[in-house]
């Protein structure tokens, strides 16, 4: 048998467990011709646990028009916004301050993110997500 040629890629974020053919999914699944019930059948059942969060999907295309595809860690800002259940970040984060994270906050957002992340350990991994804390107005509490 021979191997299935890719023939795109294509980045979403859909929300976890709800995934519908409506946009953005829909749209862009659409236009190479893939199933997108069967997609969102799919992607449902493996996000299942997520509910509530924008997951990250990166979906292989192939010829036959099949396709594969493999979910990534929500957004460090979604994340930070959950785990100090903040509406949104500083419109002016250098000023405006909309609350402090402690190290044992950075140190559970990094574990769950540092697979996604390009990073080596985990200091490395919580300076980066320190660092999206600070441009969403949160004042890190070394």
């Amino acid at each position: 048998m021979a191997s299935k040629r890719a023939v795109t890629q294509i980045k979403l974020q859909a929300e976890a467990g709800k995934a519908t053919p409506a946009p953005p999914v829909g749209p862009a699944l659409g236009q190479h011709g893939l199933n997108i019930a069967d997609f969102c059948k799919q992607f449902n059942d493996r996000t299942q646990k997520q509910a509530g969060m924008k997951i990250p999907v990166i979906i292989t295309v192939y010829t036959d028009r099949s396709f594969s595809f493999i979910t990534k860690s929500p957004p460090a800002s979604l994340l930070i916004k959950k785990e100090l259940s903040l509406d949104k970040g500083s419109p002016i984060p250098h000023i405006n301050k909309v609350g402090s994270i402690t190290r044992a906050q950075l140190e559970s957002i990094a574990s769950m993110k540092k697979e996604d992340l390009n990073s080596r350990d985990m200091d490395a991994a919580i300076q980066i997500i320190s660092g999206t804390c600070r441009s969403m107005g949160v004042d890190v509490k070394e």
